[in-house]
């Protein structure tokens, strides 16, 4: 069994060769064994969809690497599928961008929407001058609803099953709730609406190794975005060996 990616560097279960872009640098050998594997492990957004086009079998699944750190993707797929998640519409170019308040009213939530990951792409815009700094940064603007709340949910799924779940609690003064931002975990009861809905999320979305954030509205579970470079502070949390885990999906199957 080999990897390309670095998830399980170090593993004695799995073999991992890293990423090289030109294929004639790996060695005959490890050349040999790509050709030959029946799965490859974290192929790499570089060789997923090289891998899935020669119908080699590789975990995570393309559609993982395809929306990766890409909220229009994503909220397109949501909606598409009819999966509540918040308000959101894009906007491209100036004139478009000028129609922002006319469709929402302060405060709301701007997005870097591309390639931004830990809470740090993400605003709360109160003002004008909020929206006029936040419109300074180029490509598209992506706006969403602000539904005020000091906690939501994270729930990861590996394979198709749930591995663990947890409620992030923004830190005081602090709107976003990411851990990188300050958030507190706490292992209470989830809501069973909200794992069910997640679990049909990333089923519908073939995501078989991804975060699903889902908050609670009116007292019903909605999808914010889906966190495939998820972090590893929650299994830390719960005393869960990260890698022994997903050694145990491997040989179990499972994965």
């Amino acid at each position: 069994m080999i990897a390309l990616g670095a998830r399980l560097k170090g593993s004695q279960v799995v073999k991992t060769l890293g990423f090289k872009p030109n294929f004639c640098d790996y060695t005959h050998g490890e050349m040999d064994l790509i050709r030959r594997a029946d799965t490859i492990y974290w192929p790499t957004a570089f060789y997923a969809g090289l891998f899935s086009a020669m119908n080699k079998k590789i975990f995570p699944s393309v559609n993982n690497y395809d929306f990766a750190l890409d909220k229009i993707k994503q909220t397109a797929m949501f909606k598409l599928l009819d999966l509540p998640h918040p308000r959101t519409k894009l906007f491209y170019g100036k004139t478009q961008k000028q129609r922002i308040t006319d469709l929402f009213k302060f405060p709301f939530i701007a997005k870097i929407p591309r390639g931004s990951s830990r809470g740090k792409g993400v605003f709360l815009i109160k003002g004008q001058n909020d929206l006029i700094t936040y419109l300074k940064i180029p490509g598209p603007a992506y706006i969403q609803e602000y539904i005020p709340t000091q906690r939501d949910m994270r729930i990861l799924i590996i394979g198709r099953e749930i591995v663990l779940a947890f409620w992030r609690t923004a830190a005081d003064n602090e709107f976003r709730t990411n851990l990188s931002q300050g958030g507190k975990i706490s292992f209470s009861n989830l809501p069973s609406q909200a794992l069910e809905l997640a679990l049909q999320t990333a089923r519908c979305c073939n995501w078989n190794d991804v975060g699903i954030d889902i908050m609670e509205h009116q007292g019903k579970p909605m999808v914010i975005e889906a966190n495939m470079k998820y972090g590893t502070q929650g299994f830390k949390a719960a005393g869960i060996d990260y890698q022994k885990l997903l050694e145990r999906l491997i040989l179990t199957g499972k994965i």
